[in-house]
């Protein structure tokens, strides 16, 4: 085996110009691929992390069914004493208790129909990032106040402003009737509009007492480190929740089918033009594959009419496309690689970017992630690609025949 590594790599620089030719595609098809994977990586870590930063956190702790109904009578029973065991069984603040109901909302002008949330202030700026977009006023602050902080297209529509009334309708958990009068205490523009629009939050306790919710809530939410500890998150929080209380957990993909399902619909899209330029690197190695061995027919046929092979010599041609390969892997990985964390570190931006991500409140600039399949993805299949481009040569030589090739000029 050592005997053909060294023959496979002494052939590989009997044509040192197109052998490099051939690596510099390797490599330069590597970088980009690691640098795309990469961003692509970061950019949809970062959809992720502020889809579920605006409301409904990593994890959700809820009754059964209440997912798919909304209805205001699926509560978890002591909703606030159970995140306080959470938050101590799980060592974080990033836990937090909400409670939510379907209300209608009038101004002395206009009346909208909206989903009014109960939160609790203290800890709701450790789940959400919608206290810090607001951009009028303040965030809720005291856990019972009479006060709202609304969407800003909902204060446009409702033709109010900071220190205005609204007068909040519904139907409370018993079925009594449910009306409120609160104070417009902050706006908030999250760049969504169906969030502006139809959404407005006021303090737990005070939402618990109009809807006749007495302690209970409707979901539990929490925030893990990042995505790769959601599962191990959730593992903790289900062993911590009270066995007799039949409550669920959910991940963000059950909260938020849509956001996994786009995410994956654009990684497809993007294979397309991945798979386009591996097909075009194994082109170019079965050229150059192609011609090494054209060009050493008389030395096959010699070294065949000495009792050599065709399989082996297979072998050899496919040795000298994957050390070939490797060479193209290695340094794109590393160039990749340093290329990627330069970017991770100053992030990545191009004109225009910072106007359209303000809309959708987005960083202006996209890191980089940093990960295994970022940086190997690509060079792999690049590597394996070219590997099987060299079936063509390899298998050529099964049908050589030695004295016709030790003719050959």
């Amino acid at each position: 085996m050592n005997l053909n590594f060294r023959m496979a790599w002494r052939n590989l620089w009997r044509s040192p110009r197109r052998t490099w030719l051939t690596v510099g595609a390797m490599v330069f098809s590597n970088i980009l691929l690691v640098f795309m994977i990469s961003l692509q990586l970061g950019m949809y870590g970062m959809m992720i992390d502020n889809s579920l930063r605006a409301l409904t956190g990593h994890l959700q702790v809820q009754a059964p069914g209440f997912l798919d109904d909304n209805k205001i009578r699926q509560v978890v029973p002591d909703v606030m004493g159970l995140a306080q065991e959470l938050r101590d069984g799980l060592g974080t603040d990033q836990v937090a208790a909400r409670a939510s109901a379907f209300a209608l909302v009038s101004s002395a002008d206009r009346s909208y129909g909206l989903l009014i949330t109960g939160v609790q202030p203290e800890f709701e700026t450790h789940v959400s990032s919608l206290p810090g977009l607001v951009e009028e006023g303040r965030f809720l602050s005291d856990a019972s106040a009479a006060e709202a902080v609304i969407g800003r297209v909902l204060a446009r529509n409702l033709r109010v402003d900071l220190g205005d009334e609204l007068t909040f309708l519904g139907s409370g958990r018993d079925g009594s009737f449910a009306a409120a009068v609160v104070t417009v205490v902050g706006i908030f523009d999250s760049g969504m509009p169906d969030l502006d629009r139809g959404f407005a939050e006021i303090p737990l306790e005070f939402f618990q007492d109009i809807f006749s919710m007495d302690s209970a809530g409707h979901a539990v939410v929490i925030m893990a480190e990042d995505l790769l500890r959601v599962s191990t998150m959730k593992s903790r929080v289900s062993a911590l929740l009270p066995d007799d209380e039949n409550l669920v957990i959910h991940d963000w993909d059950a909260l938020l089918p849509g956001l996994k399902q786009a995410i994956q619909a654009d990684f497809a899209s993007a294979w397309f033009m991945y798979a386009v330029l591996v097909v075009l690197v194994a082109f170019s190695v079965l050229n150059t594959q192609l011609m090494s061995v054209l060009e050493r027919t008389k030395e096959f046929g010699i070294v065949m009419s000495l009792g050599v092979t065709p399989a082996r010599l297979g072998r050899l041609v496919m040795l000298e496309t994957a050390l070939m390969g490797a060479v193209g892997m290695l340094l794109g990985v590393l160039l990749g690689g340093a290329l990627v964390v330069w970017l991770n570190h100053y992030g990545f931006s191009y004109p225009g970017l910072e106007e359209m991500a303000g809309k959708f409140n987005v960083p202006g600039r996209i890191y980089p992630q940093i990960s295994a399949l970022g940086l190997l993805l690509g060079p792999v299949l690049i590597l394996v690609s070219s590997v099987l481009a060299s079936f063509y040569p390899a298998i050529r030589l099964r049908w050589l025949a030695p004295v016709a090739a030790m003719r050959a000029a």
